[in-house]
């Protein structure tokens, strides 16, 4: 792998996990001195995230995490969400007893994160169960563009999810969503994801997500 490529895909997982939040700059000299490369290969990989506008140069700061408005926000969740519902019907019809198997375990191990109300040992433990979805769909493309949405939404559903204390609900979300695998229920497996994706999940969810978002993080 190119190191502009590890470069790229390290960008992309600090903004997915909150290590880099909207408006933040990104340091150039920083990420070339933890690579031991030149800046050529680091200014390849911000050019390569801002053609997929998750970065944005902005003039005396260089490249920047790109905010977005509610309109946008909205409009990519939704694209999300379909391309999630579609990644776990694959992942139910082609995952092997082995991958099932480590669904579960990831399932269970989380439990003890909601039952410590651990928000930041949740997002770990909802990653890792995602992942294995990713993975089982047998799809590389659909994975990468999903974790490409995720990385550009990722601080904003991370907020709300936390001010909506979704813990327990997500994990539940989770347990369907397993039976359903378990099952070999691909239809199932697919009606269950997208209630869980689902942002609004009512009026009063949706309002609630759009007022906990941090001002600072949207675009004016």
């Amino acid at each position: 792998m190119k190191v502009s490529e590890r470069i790229r895909q390290l960008i992309e997982e600090d903004i997915r996990s909150g290590v880099l939040l909207p408006g933040d700059v990104i340091d150039e000299q920083e990420l070339a001195a933890r690579f031991e490369v030149s800046r050529t290969p680091v200014r390849e990989a911000l050019l390569q995230l801002e053609a997929q506008n998750i970065l944005i140069s902005q003039p005396r700061q260089g490249m920047v995490v790109a905010k977005m408005d509610i309109q946008q926000l909205l409009a990519i969740w939704e694209l999300l969400c379909e391309m999630e519902g579609v990644c776990v019907r694959l992942a139910c019809e082609r995952m092997s007893d082995e991958e099932r198997q480590q669904l579960v375990r990831v399932h269970e191990q989380a439990q003890g994160v909601v039952d410590a109300d651990d928000v930041d040992g949740w997002r770990a433990m909802n990653h890792a169960f995602h992942d294995v979805l990713y993975q089982g769909s047998r799809n590389p493309y659909l994975r990468q563009e999903i974790l490409r949405l995720r990385a550009r939404t990722g601080a904003y559903l991370r907020y709300a999810f936390s001010a909506l204390g979704r813990l327990r609900s997500s994990q539940e979300q989770h347990g369907q969503i397993v039976d359903a695998i378990l099952a070999h229920d691909p239809q199932r497996a697919h009606a269950m994801m997208m209630e869980h994706i689902s942002l609004d999940q009512g009026a009063r969810g949706l309002t609630d997500f759009i007022i906990n978002l941090p001002r600072s993080m949207l675009s004016a």
